[in-house]
């Protein structure tokens, strides 16, 4: 592989490794931070669903920033804005605080991710792209295996607020190293920006997403997540209306036209929908449920990171010997039994079997999104790069967001089901029993593509001919 294809993603992964970790630290700090804040950990879902809605709200207009402003330019800075934020959430002394500041860390995230992104899009050839995106995942996945240990540690042996500020140092060195070797990506023509759209949007995803978080718990008076939520669909049917009438919306549904692309947002987000939220329930069922504390479940929720970090280095050789269709429904299917196997663990599992099931799931899970990942952009032209990015993250972070308010949301019905407030195991058995079923539902969309589906991208086109 030139050096090129291996340099650019590297870069791009310094500063994902630490939004990575960040995320699998606050997963594993959870419990922690609810007793300090003196709010339930059901709750602290606003923690997560606050950070991937604010990603929501604005990667729409993260490609444009890229184009009118300079994807280095914009890199840098989103770096920036993370690092503050991650500072902001360590002096944060109410749960309020510290969901305003995860607002600040997704705003930096949602200019950080896609930017970066665009960047690798723009400088490597299609034909380079999987094992391209296989270097960019392996640094990025390092943060998820040392973070929940390190998280753990700082968490039960020091405070945790230090799992923020730990970012600091990280943030400072990322910019360094983006100023120093990151290529300026340029746009030959940048469209105006839809502003009207970017609202239009912006309101209707955070209010839909925000009443589907509030649901349950009574934080707010009963009628108000459902009236937010019916505010927020009218508004996106109204985004929607725009976007056929405007010639570049901010999310353009007109991409949807590829095969793949389609494949990659609708069944992509029927799959991350339950993923998403295991960060959420694996750490809670450890410390809340079976009673260990942060450190050893940080250690044991590394395995899966681990399992991700070893599928990469075979990724792109599996994708072109089976072709992504195929792959797809075998591998989405499997990684959907072994969520529904998760939920079968108890404080009696040996820890042998435990850390079996965590690893194999991380491979598989990961396998998928490099899968998904690489075909969805494989008919795309770098003109639609831009767009088509805004488009696949904003569904990706989307289905997260709801991948956690549901996961939560099924919790609260087992627990008021049991005439219960107090969270039990067998809670979480049941929420990974039903996350799972949501994810297998994505397997249907990949049925419908074609053998020949990415073939520009896996080359399985070129090698069947030849065979």
């Amino acid at each position: 592989m030139p050096s090129n294809s291996r340099l650019i993603p590297l870069i791009v992964a310094s500063a994902l490794f630490m939004e990575n970790m960040d995320s699998t630290v606050i997963a594993t700090s959870l419990p922690a931070i609810a007793r300090d804040l003196g709010t339930d950990p059901i709750i602290l879902k606003l923690a997560f669903t606050t950070y991937l809605l604010s990603l929501t709200i604005f990667i729409p207009v993260s490609g444009w920033c890229a184009d009118r402003f300079g994807a280095r330019n914009v890199f840098r800075a989103a770096i920036v804005v993370f690092t503050l934020g991650s500072i902001a959430c360590g002096i944060a002394g109410s749960l309020a605080g510290l969901v305003a500041a995860r607002a600040v860390q997704g705003l930096g995230g949602a200019m950080m991710v896609p930017v970066g992104r665009i960047i690798l899009l723009r400088s490597i050839a299609k034909s380079e792209l999987v094992d391209a995106l296989a270097w960019l995942t392996i640094p990025a996945l390092i943060g998820p295996l040392v973070g929940p240990p390190i998280g753990g540690f700082i968490t039960t042996y020091f405070h945790w607020r230090w799992v923020f500020w730990m970012n600091v140092p990280f943030g400072i060195a990322a910019i360094a190293f983006a100023t120093l070797r990151m290529p300026e990506i340029t746009a030959a023509a940048v469209p105006r920006l839809d502003l009207a759209g970017f609202l239009l949007s912006g309101i209707g995803l955070s209010l839909t997403v925000f009443g589907l978080t509030i649901v349950g718990r009574d934080l707010f008076p009963l009628w108000l997540p459902f009236v937010l939520m019916a505010v927020g669909a009218v508004v996106l049917m109204a985004y929607v209306r725009h976007a056929r009438m405007t010639p570049d919306p901010i999310l353009d549904f007109r991409l949807l036209r590829h095969e793949t692309f389609r494949a990659g947002v609708i069944g992509g987000s029927l799959f991350r929908v339950g993923v998403g939220a295991i960060p959420f329930l694996l750490p809670l069922m450890l410390q809340l449920g079976f009673g260990l504390s942060p450190f050893h479940s940080g250690l044991l929720t590394s395995a899966a990171a681990l399992g991700a970090i070893s599928m990469k280095f075979g990724a792109a050789k599996l994708i072109r010997r089976f072709g992504f269709r195929k792959l797809l429904i075998v591998n989405g299917t499997a990684s959907c039994a072994i969520i529904a196997l998760t939920g079968t663990i108890t404080a009696a599992t040996p820890y042998a079997i435990l850390l079996a099931i965590l690893l194999v799931g991380g491979f598989f899970r990961s396998l998928q999104f490099t899968a998904l990942n690489a075909m969805s952009y494989s008919d795309i032209s770098h003109e639609d790069m831009s767009r088509a990015t805004s488009l696949y993250t904003v569904a990706q972070q989307l289905s997260l967001s709801m991948g956690v308010a549901a996961a939560a949301f099924i919790i609260e019905v087992t627990q008021y089901v049991r005439g219960d407030t107090a969270i039990m195991a067998r809670d979480f058995s049941v929420a990974f029993f039903a996350v799972a079923a949501l994810a297998l539902v994505s397997v249907r969309q990949f049925t419908a593509l074609t053998p020949e589906a990415g073939a520009a991208v896996s080359g399985r086109g070129a090698r069947s001919a030849a065979e």
